[in-house]
Parts: structure tokens; C-alpha cells; sequence
């Protein structure tokens, strides 16, 4: 039985230093990862890479990341993809409006990696999508 590979992480962030850190960070926990810095990036990775699990900044110009999600949870080929919310909105009802638009899960930045990787692994595991990653 050929081994599944390590689960996919879209990683959407505007800025590239954050993008850079989560990434090395995902990577060294074991994920592999892929980059957008908009919405509308995030939307065109998600339908061709059908990553396992997306980590959404909100606040991105252009399309934002609120508008990206409800888009991503309205098309059939993407709204089974967990989406956790990685914002540095830490406003009380974001957490709350952010479920509303279909995210999974919710964080607020800066984060410690550690808590990231574990709210991760634990949308995955109810998806089932982190059998590799251990």
C-alpha cells in the first residue's frame, strides 16, 4: 500500500515575511505547503491543487479573505476544504462572523506554531486528512 503524502496546507497571507515564516514552520511540522497573497489567488490554488486544509487571512486587499472563503464553501470542487482563519483581528464577533462565512476554525496572529499546527491537525482529523502527518 503506497504511503499517502504529507498533507497539502494553502497558506494565504498578503504579506511575504509571514507567509515565509508559517511556511517553514508548516513545513518542519511536517505539512507541505503552498503560497497565494490574495483572495482571488487563493480561490484559483484551492480548485487546482485541492489542498487538504486552508489557512485564511482575512484581511487581504482586493478580495478579501472573508469574501474568498464564502466563495471557496460556495463551489462544489472546494467547500469540503477546511478553512482556518488566521487573522490579527482579534475583535470580539470575528471569531463568530468568520464561522458564519464558513470558516472552520479561528485564530488570531501572531500565534505560537504550536498552536497553529495543533488546531491544524485537529480540522484534519475531522476530515481524515491527517493520517502522514504525525
Amino acid at each position: 500500500m503506497p504511503e499517502r503524502p504529507a498533507p497539502l496546507v494553502l497558506l494565504v497571507d498578503d504579506y511575504p515575511d509571514a507567509r515565509e515564516m508559517y511556511t517553514e514552520y508548516l513545513r518542519f511540522a511536517g505539512f507541505r505547503v503552498a503560497e497565494a497573497g490574495s483572495g482571488a489567488e487563493a480561490i484559483d490554488q484551492a480548485a487546482r491543487l485541492q489542498p487538504d486544509i486552508i489557512l485564511m487571512d482575512l484581511s487581504l486587499p482586493g478580495m478579501d479573505g472573508w469574501e474568498a472563503t464564502r466563495r471557496l464553501k460556495a463551489a462544489a470542487r472546494t467547500r469540503a476544504i477546511p478553512v482556518l482563519a488566521l487573522t490579527g483581528h482579534a475583535l470580539e464577533g470575528y471569531s463568530a462572523e468568520a464561522k458564519r462565512v464558513g470558516c472552520d476554525g479561528f485564530l488570531t496572529k501572531p500565534c505560537l506554531p504550536d498552536v497553529l499546527v495543533a488546531e491544524i491537525r485537529r480540522l484534519l482529523d475531522d476530515t481524515g486528512a491527517d493520517a502522514a502527518a504525525g
